[in-house]
């Protein structure tokens, strides 16, 4: 399923270089937490949500009256997965946030600490359905109302919100190929969701919690919702439902608002409900920086095949988190209520969006991009206590160039390889010039940027297993 390989099943993640390795010792491979308020798990229908979950996942339930009160429990259980089932009155803007910091306190590094989600839905039966989803989405079909590239999937169409009729198209087996699309490309996109049931819908533009406006510098309809329900509204004033039946992601990388659920006639529970998105990422705040959204493209697009959905967004965080803590390190110890910056610049761009991004949806659930090309290959092996990671170019002085330039903050994301178990006690015998950083469950390098013939790119390490 993923292309980061490896060389043996006993591989096990690391500890930080930031020496911080007092970690719960709790080996993960498919321990899952369920983290729930006592007044939702109460509920009859809300508990068959959790009680889904736990049965598909053997999970752990953690039921609290304020969610910081799950901290120790969550500390204790050290999960893979945490999975945060809310209802939409729960599923606040302040909940995401306060998810984000939560998560980040299982231990004492800076990073994230687990795969986390929040299984929400326009009502408990539209989250059991999320929840009730066994079978893994390999995406093969991706939609687009923004520029994507295609060039990395089996197939699929994206039609342009800068540039009237620009559309392109890519068919299995054929290369990309630029088409002239309609004016109003309402109904089209409506019918790559119900009729060409497309796995992958990615969005950007100007959005708020009840519309998403699908053309950013011409005229054109929009996206709204009401109870649940998705409609198209063309340019005429032609209102029409868009119901799709089959199970998909969304990736609304570059829309103000659309991941905040601020009531029952939000966007996003409407995707969920009429539109069967069973994960999504989205803004919960305006956003004008982009890492946080559109660097999500990055890994799970632009790498295909190499990690999860919820891997992509996890990565893409980190890449982030890493950037504070090593070029603003004094903004990455403040917290500032959702979407109140500190200033518009690079280092306030990355604080305004490290906690505003939600990732809804089973984290666990296998959500992956069909194998595509690659820029590099990336193994992780194992002798003994010795661990090698190894990054083969495959582009030559191209491999680590951003594949896709379109939207903000593009390219130059860190490698970031995840690993299956965790260790500790790590020590650096080779690469150190690569400036690693090695944590409980996963390991990052800064991007080389520029490649060399000849230039190796292999960090080998000694740790033990927790």
């Amino acid at each position: 399923m993923h292309r980061t390989l490896f060389a043996t099943s006993s591989l096990i993640a690391a500890s930080s270089l930031f020496a911080l390795f007092a970690f719960a010792s709790v080996a993960f491979g498919d321990d899952y937490s369920i983290v729930v308020s006592k007044k939702t798990l109460a509920d009859p229908q809300w508990n068959k949500v959790v009680e889904t979950l736990k049965q598909r996942h053997q999970g752990t339930v953690v039921s609290y009256d304020s969610l910081a009160e799950a901290l120790p429990a969550l500390q204790e259980q050290f999960p893979r997965h945490t999975c945060f089932v809310a209802t939409r009155e729960e599923a606040s803007r302040k909940f995401v946030a306060d998810v984000h910091r939560l998560t980040r306190k299982y231990d004492d590094d800076p990073y994230t600490d687990t795969l986390w989600g929040i299984l929400t839905g326009y009502d408990a039966a539209n989250a059991l359905e999320i929840a009730s989803t066994k079978k893994p989405l390999v995406v093969q079909r991706v939609a687009s109302g923004t520029e994507v590239a295609l060039d990395r999937c089996k197939e699929g169409i994206w039609y342009c919100e800068l540039e009237k009729h620009r559309m392109v198209r890519k068919k299995v087996g054929e290369t990309q190929a630029q088409e002239k699309g309609p004016a109003d490309t309402t109904k089209a996109l409506a019918d790559t969701l119900a009729d060409y049931k497309a796995d992958l819908f990615v969005t950007s533009g100007h959005a708020t919690e009840r519309n998403w406006q699908i053309g950013f510098s011409y005229r054109n309809g929009y996206f709204t919702s009401k109870s649940g329900q998705l409609y198209g509204v063309d340019t005429e004033k032609k209102k029409f439902k868009i119901n799709s039946t089959n199970p998909k992601v969304y990736m609304a990388v570059g829309n103000c608002l659309m991941g905040h659920v601020d009531g029952p006639d939000a966007m996003a529970l409407a995707f969920m409900k009429s539109a069967r998105v069973n994960q999504m990422v989205g803004y919960t705040v305006l956003t004008w920086y982009g890492y946080g959204g559109w660097g999500c493209l990055d890994y799970f697009v632009e790498q295909p095949g190499r990690y999860t959905f919820a891997e992509a967004f996890h990565a893409n965080h980190h890449a982030l988190v890493h950037r504070l803590e090593t070029e603003y390190p004094k903004l990455a110890r403040v917290n500032v209520l959702p979407g109140k910056t500190t200033g518009y610049n690079e280092g306030g761009g990355l604080l305004h969006d490290r906690d505003v991004v939600a990732f809804y949806g089973d984290p666990a659930w296998n959500s992956s991009m069909a194998d595509g090309a690659l820029n590099w290959e990336q193994k992780l092996t194992q002798k003994g206590d010795t661990y090698t990671l190894e990054i083969v170019p495959l582009r030559g002085p191209d491999t680590f160039h951003p594949v896709n330039k379109n939207g903000a903050q593009r390219g130059w994301r860190p490698i970031v390889h995840f690993l299956p178990h965790r260790i500790k006690d790590i020590k650096v015998t080779a690469g150190a010039e690569l400036s690693p950083v090695i944590t409980d469950d996963f390991i990052l390098l800064p991007n080389p940027r520029e490649h060399r013939d000849g230039a190796k790119y292999r960090v080998e390490f000694t740790a033990k297993s927790r």
